[in-house]
């Protein structure tokens, strides 16, 4: 199961970085990248799968670490 979940979680986590660096928080990403890991690790053990979705749900959990910014 860890295996596929890393599967799973490899593109939203590059696209989430890649956003984040575009909006200049990559800093902010590293720090908050194990949180988003354990994050998304819930979503997929609550049965999402769509890479477009954890891109999105991703995205969104971080803009309310980030303090909506």
């Amino acid at each position: 199961m860890v295996s596929t979940t890393v599967t799973i979680l490899e593109k939203p986590i590059t696209r989430i970085r890649e956003t984040c660096e575009m909006m200049g928080a990559g800093d902010r990403f590293d720090r908050l990248l194990p949180d988003l890991e354990t994050y998304l690790e819930g979503e997929v053990a609550s049965g999402e799968t769509s890479e477009t979705r954890l891109t999105y749900h991703g995205l969104v959990y971080l803009k309310a670490r980030f303090g909506g910014r």
